[in-house]
């Protein structure tokens, strides 16, 4: 019935926004075979308090189990500092040791049907490319995902299981700072070319070589400033870099066109519009291949009429539009309100309110939303 449920939204949500003329029917008709819970999930990392004595990683993974999702995304960079709560995280020198370690492993054999994973190659700082790459570094970022990929490939064969590797917002990253009034260098905008380049070149590697039975394993950019390039022409990751990649994916963290527009949900179709438009087509996604990777309100700072207008509304948007991802921020909270708090909180005052669950265990109206969505039977 869930699946039913899918294909009434879409079409709904297609009635209600208009169905636009870059719609391919074949993005359509994969999301709507698609149950719900398999393309909307939630982002568990760096939350500043904890409810069980579980390892914090796999905490979060039973919740939104619970929830009623199957897509989640985490961390896997620096897991160490993501993930510390009740954990003791061995030494690991490499990207395959980290999905070998016994949390990832026990995260990667539960029923989650997508994991999409914020990843670097180790050895590097992540942006070591803003002042340019050499032969060399290309070379070894190309390596480090191709052996990552290669070990999901082999070791999770026959699960029915999609990974997805991507680094965090590409728009700061960049700049190397938050200012949105700087504008990316010519240096780091080549470099990160190359960079994006280099990785997806290492997951193409391993998947002629591996092949996909039975599993997937995809490499994402993501972009974060897109509003400013396609309403005032400001140079962004969306048109200085994507157009020069042959990347899977995209994912857009979106609140540049969700929190800044909360009035106009039409932002969101436009953004989304935008990047496909500078985004190459890829094989398996054709050009619906942007995902809905961070949206939310923070609880403690928007009015909850706000807040049951403006998630739905992207819920709804992103479904229509045909993203093959939509991804919640997040299931705990990961900001204090002010410097003076140390983890773990108790008070739900204490941070600014990302949250599905709040320091007490209650549960937000976004957790009572997202589970009636997951678990309609009508």
């Amino acid at each position: 019935m869930r699946s039913y449920f899918v294909v009434i939204l879409i079409i709904a949500t297609f009635i209600g926004f208009g169905l636009h003329q870059q719609t391919t029917s074949a993005a359509l008709e994969t999301n709507a075979k698609k149950e719900l819970r398999d393309i909307i999930g939630v982002t568990h990392v760096d939350g500043k308090y904890f409810l069980t004595d579980e390892d914090f990683l796999n905490e979060g993974a039973e919740q939104i189990l619970t929830l009623g999702s199957r897509v989640i995304k985490v961390w896997f960079h620096n897991p160490r500092k993501s993930y510390s709560f009740n954990s003791q995280w061995p030494q690991m020198n490499s990207l395959v040791e980290i999905a070998q370690s016994k949390y990832f492993s026990k995260l990667f054999d539960k029923p989650f049907t997508t994991y999409i994973m914020m990843c670097f190659s180790v050895g590097k700082n992540a942006a070591y490319w803003r002042s340019g790459i050499t032969s060399e570094q290309k070379l070894d970022e190309q390596r480090q995902f191709y052996e990552l990929t290669k070990y999901l490939l082999t070791t999770y064969k026959g699960t029915e299981k999609t990974f997805i590797l991507q680094h965090w917002e590409g728009d700061w990253l960049i700049r190397g700072n938050y200012d949105r009034n700087a504008d990316p260098t010519p240096k780091a905008i080549s470099g990160m070319i190359d960079w994006l380049n280099a990785r997806q070149k290492g997951v193409n590697q391993a998947r002629k070589e591996v092949g996909t039975e039975g599993v997937w394993v995809y490499h994402a950019a993501e972009v974060n400033r897109v509003v400013s390039t396609m309403k005032q022409g400001r140079p962004n990751m969306v048109d200085k870099v994507l157009p020069h990649t042959e990347l899977d994916l995209v994912s857009y963290s979106a609140w540049d066109a969700t929190a800044e527009y909360s009035e106009n949900s039409q932002i969101l179709r436009e953004a989304l519009d935008f990047i496909a438009k500078n985004m190459p087509d890829s094989v398996e996604f054709g050009n619906r291949n942007v995902y809905l990777g961070e949206f939310g309100m923070p609880e403690n700072k928007f009015s909850p009429e706000k807040i049951q207008k403006v998630i739905p509304g992207a819920v709804e948007t992103a479904l229509g539009w045909g993203c093959p991802y939509i991804v919640y921020w997040q299931l705990y909270c990961n900001e204090f309100k002010d410097d003076k708090q140390k983890p773990p909180v108790k008070s739900n005052d204490a941070v600014r309110g990302f949250w599905l669950i709040r320091p007490d265990g209650s549960k937000a109206w976004a957790w009572n939303y997202f589970y009636g969505l997951l678990n309609s039977d009508s």
